[in-house]
């Protein structure tokens, strides 16, 4: 027999563990209440959901297209048809509704299937904090924090630094040079697949930055060279929806943009195509509206009239050998098949007699084989050049006009720039050809 009092304090003590044990399953259960965070007591599974504190991006899990594999992804939140921006497990689906997101023990951010095998991870070492934090944000980034701080500099992790398709403003296209993180776009499989395509867009530091499309490991588009005050083939024009950046030093090189108004919704993606759209939300037409990107018309498809040639929109013929230059097929190029360019026509005497031919309002050739020097003038450049026999062209390395750029062997990807005309090229000239003009 137990003393009354004991049978009492006994009575009380359940009450309490019982109390203590709703109170842990309910601050455990699957969010299925709009929130912004998920803390290290909770999950998410199929029908539950982070809203960011504005509504304007959602976190669930998904289909994409046809496909009945699922994802967890991040979408528009008030637009009627689902746009995803990013994709958290877009290389291993999901076969089933019963996947689980959750804080794992170490930390990290963990998506589980139903045998609680991991899918994904947010793979982070050591980390320091005790507890941690998942929080979607009105910017669509979805980071990982301390569970007390909500300072950027303090985010373990976030999405932002793991790009899918979609570029959102805010975002950094580019290089930490400091961790060697480089972030850039890889287009989906198909509309039913989110798995990696075969298009990727990020920006390239061989010599002096430039954005570049491939479709796996060839260059299909490219932006020209960064000079310090534009892309050398890009004319970053003013836009009512918003403003292009790009931050170059010597701990980052990125290119971004951001919106004006922060309620106009505004993306660029690298489709499953291989097309790039800027695109816009059109609140009356219920609809995404294409912007100008970076392919204009077809000389802004790499070496589209093949080495050693100009491409130029505006001349009916489109393609054109530079002076001193003659196409290596005369039947090709007759049929309009220049992909094969042209040679030089006439011997060089180097360096007797040999001058440059200069060319204004030119997108450069690409940075294959190049020189460059940022502490010379361009007479120095033009010396350094002309004492080189091996140096087919030269010009300033900066939209200055100061440093130095030559390049060596075929010039690859030049095209006559309608925006503007202050960019110099000079070809290197056999004597018999100085007279020639392009």
């Amino acid at each position: 027999m137990f003393p009354h009092g004991s049978f009492i304090s006994m009575e009380i003590q359940i009450v309490l563990i019982l109390s203590y044990v709703l109170s842990v399953t309910l601050s455990l259960r699957d969010l299925s209440t709009a929130t912004d965070t998920l803390t290290s007591i909770q999950s998410i599974n199929e029908n539950g959901t982070l809203v960011s504190p504005g509504g304007k991006f959602q976190l669930g899990f998904f289909s994409p297209g046809s496909s009945k594999k699922r994802y967890v992804g991040i979408w528009y939140n008030n637009i009627p048809n689902q746009t995803i921006v990013w994709v958290a497990n877009r290389e291993n689906p999901l076969n089933d509704t019963l996947g689980v997101l959750k804080i794992g023990s170490d930390g990290n951010l963990l998506l589980l299937d139903q045998t609680e095998q991991v899918v994904w991870s947010t793979k982070i070492q050591n980390i320091s904090s005790a507890t941690t934090a998942l929080q979607l944000l009105d910017s669509g980034n979805l980071v990982l924090r301390g569970e007390s701080s909500t300072k950027v500099e303090n985010f373990l992790w976030q999405s932002f630094d793991h790009p899918c398709d979609t570029l959102l403003p805010g975002m950094k296209l580019g290089w930490d040079l400091e961790t060697r993180l480089n972030r850039k776009l890889t287009s989906w499989k198909s509309t039913d697949d989110p798995s990696p395509g075969e298009y990727t867009f990020g920006l390239e530091l061989q010599g002096l930055p430039q954005l570049v499309q491939r479709k796996g490991s060839v260059k299909q588009l490219r932006s020209g060279a960064w000079d310090g005050v534009q892309f050398r083939g890009l004319m970053i024009t003013p836009n009512p929806a918003f403003i292009s950046k790009v931050i170059i030093n010597l701990k980052v090189a990125y290119y971004e943009f951001d919106v004006y108004n922060e309620s106009t919704l505004v993306m660029m993606v690298l489709n499953y195509s291989g097309a790039q759209q800027p695109l816009v939300w059109n609140s009356s037409r219920l609809e995404w509206l294409s912007m100008p990107g970076l392919h204009r018309d077809n000389c802004d498809d790499y070496a589209n009239c093949g080495p050693n040639s100009i491409c130029d929109t505006s001349d009916p013929q489109v393609c054109s050998c530079l002076t001193g230059y003659v196409p290596k097929s005369t039947q090709d190029w007759d049929m309009l098949l220049r992909y094969g360019g042209c040679f030089r026509a006439n011997p060089l005497d180097c360096p007797k007699g040999e001058e440059f031919i200069e060319l204004t309002g030119m997108r450069t050739p690409d940075l294959l084989q190049f020189w460059m020097k940022a502490s010379m003038s361009l007479e120095e450049c033009r010396l350094e050049c002309l004492n080189n026999c091996t140096c087919t062209a030269y010009a300033s390395a900066s939209g200055a006009g100061s440093g130095c750029l030559l390049w060596f062997g075929d010039l690859i990807d030049i095209r006559k720039l309608k925006e503007y005309g202050n960019q110099k090229l000079y070809i290197r000239a056999a004597a018999m050809d100085q007279g020639n003009c392009p």
